[in-house]
Order: C-alpha cells, then sequence, then structure tokens
C-alpha cells in the first residue's frame, strides 16, 4: 500500500520501518530533515509538507506529542487535510484528549477521510518488537482496512468503540500503570527508611499477588537509580493531564489519579519531567529528610 507516516520520535521511528519492511511503500515528512534518515536509508521517500504526505498515501500514520501537535499536523496550513483524497485514512497513534478526537474526526469526515484514534502502549521496546497493544477508536470498516498494517506493529490490537474511544482506553491504560509506579515507588520507599533493603522486598514481592511487570521493570529501575529516560516523565504527566480533564468534564470524582497527578506535578516541579517515571520514588525522598532525592 501507499503509505504515509509522521512522527520519528522513540515510537514512531520503528514502527515506521516496520511498515517498510512489510513491504510497503512510506512517504514521509519531518520537521527536521536528519530526523527523517533512518527511514529514507531503508527506502521512504521525503516530503516537504504533511500535504505532500497526504496526497502520497491512501493512509497516514501520525504519532505526535500532544494534542496541538495532531491539531497543527493535520489543520495547519500544508497540513494533511489539504492532501487528502477522499477514502484515505488518518490514523493517530498520538495520545489526546478523547474530545479532541472526535472533533477531529468530525472534521475529516467532511471532506470524505476516515479517522482512527488509535494509541498504544508498550513503550520504546514494544515499538522495536512490533508487540504494542493497540487500543482503536472509529468505524469497525475502517479498522478492518488498516488492520494487516496494524499487525506489523502491535501484538494486541482491540476495536474500543467509535471515535474517541481509544483515546479513552488510553487514559485508562495510563491511570493504572502509573498509579502503580506511584505505589511501587511508596513501597520502596517505605522498605528503605524502615530499614529494610529495598531490592530483597521487590524480589519478595514479585513471587507474590503484588508481582507485575511495572514492579519488575520500573522497581528495579528505582532499586538501581538508574533515572535515565525509558518513557520521559513529563509524557505520562500530560497524560494524566488528559485524564484528569476527562474526568472533569464528566463530573466524575478519581481520587487516586488525582494524587499521582498531583505527584507527577511534583515531579515537573523538581526538573525531572525528562527524567524517567521512576522519578517519583526521588518526589517522595524529597520530602523526607535524610533520604536524598538524587
Amino acid at each position: 500500500m501507499r503509505l504515509g507516516f509522521i512522527g520519528c520520535g522513540v515510537m514512531g521511528r520503528p514502527m515506521a520501518l516496520h511498515l517498510l519492511r512489510g513491504g510497503h511503500r512510506l512517504a514521509v515528512w519531518a520537521r527536521r530533515e536528519d530526523a527523517m534518515q533512518p527511514w529514507l536509508a531503508a527506502g521512504a521517500v521525503a516530503c516537504t509538507s504533511p500535504a505532500r504526505v497526504a496526497r502520497e498515501a491512501e493512509v497516514v500514520f501520525t504519532v505526535v506529542t500532544a494534542d496541538a501537535d495532531v491539531k497543527e499536523v493535520v489543520f495547519a496550513p500544508g497540513g494533511l487535510a489539504e492532501g487528502f483524497a477522499a477514502g484515505a485514512i488518518l490514523v493517530d497513534m498520538s495520545t489526546i484528549a478523547p474530545q479532541n478526537a472526535r472533533s477531529i474526526a468530525g472534521r475529516l469526515a467532511a471532506q470524505g477521510v476516515e479517522l482512527l484514534d488509535a494509541p498504544v502502549s508498550g513503550g520504546g521496546q514494544g515499538a522495536i518488537a512490533a508487540s504494542l497493544a493497540i487500543m482503536v477508536g472509529g468505524r469497525a470498516a475502517a479498522l478492518e482496512r488498516v488492520r494487516p498494517l496494524l499487525e506489523l506493529l502491535g501484538s494486541t490490537i482491540v476495536h474500543v468503540g467509535d471515535h474517541g474511544a481509544g483515546q479513552v482506553a488510553k487514559a485508562c491504560n495510563q491511570m493504572l500503570m502509573v498509579a502503580t509506579v506511584e505505589a511501587v515507588a511508596e513501597a520502596l520507599h517505605l522498605s528503605r527508611v524502615a530499614g529494610v533493603d529495598p531490592e530483597r522486598v521487590r524480589q519478595a514481592l514479585a513471587g507474590g499477588s503484588a508481582g507485575s511487570r511495572v514492579l519488575e521493570v520500573m522497581g528495579g529501575r528505582m532499586v538501581a537509580r538508574d533515572f535515565a529516560a525509558g518513557v520521559e516523565a513529563r509524557l505520562h504527566h500530560k497524560d494524566y493531564a488528559v485524564l484528569i480533564a476527562e474526568a472533569h468534564r464528566l463530573g466524575l470524582p478519581l481520587p487516586v489519579s488525582a494524587q499521582v497527578c498531583q505527584q507527577l506535578n511534583a515531579l515537573m516541579a523538581l526538573g525531572w519531567g525528562r527524567c524517567d517515571t521512576a522519578s517519583l520514588l526521588r518526589v517522595l525522598e524529597a520530602g523526607q529528610p535524610g533520604t536524598g532525592g538524587n
């Protein structure tokens, strides 16, 4: 198929390469030409604008940071909307507000273009391994057209519902995952302050009902004090703003998520936004005299 791809970050770079290796023609665009080099070396074709990407493609994938980035790529002068032909599909794999996904879908539908909001979970390693979980909102018929493409990117593809449903599912994913990171941080902080080896506590917990992938990976980083970014904490901070705003719109109390959001706010204020979210441990330490926080 003739495909387009915009978004050459930690997630997007390996995802686009999987599509190329699947035998598809790929038109790409990025603000910085050097960012596209791995794609171009693998056979992608560089475009001068998002509109040009849309003219070259039946299906376009976008994986960008935030709501404003998606809107700019799609609707700014020279954006995708200027180049789409009727019948095209935009698969937006960014994490944005459900209401914005619905709004974008409505605007594109007016010109005969389908939107699938299809955010992912699995991080950079999941993108490299093509083992992502993909949560899809939009029309089922549009999903079936692109399912073979999504199967090149992920191992779990679930049609959650209509436009925006994929983003609701992603908000729920982030709610659970980051709240678990906070819980792991609190458990290891308690063990350390109580004078018990956090690594031995982590090993003990891993074998019981508290065991989880988050305890294994994020707990391991906390014990090793390895706060270099796997996923930058600022992105989880952004995602929590999305889910808290959705809860506010619905008049829905989320007391645990609200507390986790405050811890992420503190993390940002302490200047650790580009570090790993395991830095939630350091937020706790910063409020506990004599326990470090570095």
